[in-house]
């Protein structure tokens, strides 16, 4: 190539080319990476939201001697929150002596 020759299109797209497929995949990995956390995040919460549940249905037992009726008198008279767009909390009572089935589920 002569050094007065103006460079092509085509050689100018190539060495473009090579920062821009670097920035792309770097792009990709950072995306992945956020995913990742509020994957786990999430994961925490419904944990969390579990071990919250057992804690305050014991702690209804033992206070008043019967398991909670259901979910909302647990929300209402013992404090639990939790975001109802993010977690479906199913209750199941078979009596009042008998310890209830609680299953969360993500949505």
């Amino acid at each position: 190539m002569n050094r007065f020759e103006k460079p092509s299109i085509l050689r100018k797209l190539q060495k473009l080319s090579l920062p821009l497929i670097g920035f792309i995949l770097l792009f990709i990995v950072f995306i992945k990476g956020i995913a990742s956390v509020s994957e786990t995040t999430i994961d925490k919460q419904k944990e969390s939201l579990t071990t919250a549940l057992n804690r305050s249905i014991t702690q209804c037992y033992a206070v008043e001697g019967t398991y909670p009726p259901s979910l909302e008198y647990i929300e209402n008279h013992y404090g639990l929150t939790y975001d109802h767009d993010k977690f479906f909390v199913d209750y199941q009572v078979y009596g009042a002596n008998m310890y209830p089935t609680v299953t969360v589920l993500t949505k």
